[in-house]
C-alpha cells in the first residue's frame, strides 16, 4: 500500500523513532493531564492473542485504550490517515504507526474482510487487537447491537474477548471537534470472555450469542441505554 511520499528516508527514519520514543512518554503524560480513571487492567492477558472490544463514542477512543491498557493494542484506520505530502503526512503518519493503527481502505469492495483478515494476523501473532462490535460511533450515548466480526475472531483465532467500557470520550472530543479537551474520561477493562463456550455450537449461534454476551458485558461496564438496533450509518442523499 503506498503511504505517501515521505521527505526524505532520513528524515522519515528519524520520525519514526520519534514517535515510538514519544508514545512512551504520551502514556504517563496522558494521565498526568486527563487523570483518567482506569480499571480492570489485570482482566487483560498480558501476552497471547486477545480482542479488546469496546463501545464507541469518539474518535480519540482508539487513542484512549492503547494509553490505559497495560500491553499494547492495534486497531484498524483509514488509510487517509497515513497519506498525504510533506511533513505534515509524514507526522501523521507516524503517529498513528507509534499507536498500532493498521491501514484499511474503507472504500475498497473487500474492506470488510481485508479488516478481519489483518485483525486475525495480529491474533495469531499474539498480539492485541482492538474493535468496535457496534461498527461505527454512538452519536446518541446508546449502545448499539454487536456485529458478530467480533466472535468470528475469536472463535477463528481462539482468542479471548476482554470488554471495554468507555465513558467520557464523547466530552473530550465530541463529534465534530477538530482537537480534544479536557474531561474526565472513565476507562473499565471487564473479565475476558473466552470462546470456549461457544464452540460446540451451530456457527451462526455461537457468533450471535458470544457477540451478545460481549455487549451485555460492555453494557455493565457503561451503563449505557441498549438501543436495541444496528448503529447504520444514514445513507447520503443523491445528486
Amino acid at each position: 500500500m503506498d503511504t505517501g511520499s515521505p521527505v526524505s528516508t532520513r528524515g522519515a527514519s528519524v520520525l519514526c523513532v520519534f514517535f515510538r520514543a514519544v508514545r512512551q512518554v504520551l502514556i504517563p503524560l496522558s494521565h498526568a493531564v486527563y487523570r483518567p480513571t482506569i480499571v480492570g487492567t489485570e482482566n487483560v492477558p498480558r501476552s497471547g492473542g486477545v480482542l479488546l472490544a469496546s463501545n464507541h463514542l469518539s474518535f480519540i477512543d482508539s487513542f484512549v485504550i492503547p494509553l490505559a491498557a497495560p500491553r499494547p493494542v492495534n486497531f484498524l484506520a483509514k488509510s487517509d490517515y497515513f497519506t498525504g505530502p510533506g511533513i505534515g503526512g509524514a507526522i501523521r503518519r507516524e503517529l498513528f504507526t507509534a499507536m498500532g493503527a493498521i491501514p484499511v481502505d474503507r472504500n475498497s469492495a473487500s474492506a470488510a474482510q481485508e479488516s478481519l483478515d489483518s485483525a486475525l494476523e495480529v491474533l495469531r501473532a499474539g498480539g492485541a487487537f482492538g474493535i468496535y462490535p457496534e461498527g461505527t460511533r454512538s452519536r446518541d450515548g446508546r449502545l448499539y447491537r454487536g456485529r458478530t466480526g467480533v466472535a468470528w475472531l475469536a472463535l477463528t483465532a481462539d482468542a479471548p474477548v476482554v470488554p471495554v467500557g468507555l465513558v467520557g470520550t464523547e466530552e473530550a472530543q465530541p463529534v465534530g471537534a477538530s482537537m480534544p479537551r479536557l474531561a474526565k474520561v472513565t476507562v473499565r477493562f471487564g473479565e475476558p470472555i473466552s470462546p470456549d463456550s461457544y464452540a460446540g455450537m451451530p456457527a451462526g449461534r455461537a457468533r450471535r450469542e458470544l457477540t451478545d454476551d460481549v455487549m451485555t458485558a460492555i453494557q455493565a461496564l457503561t451503563g449505557q441505554e441498549p438501543a436495541g438496533t444496528y448503529n447504520d450509518v444514514p445513507a447520503r442523499p443523491a445528486g
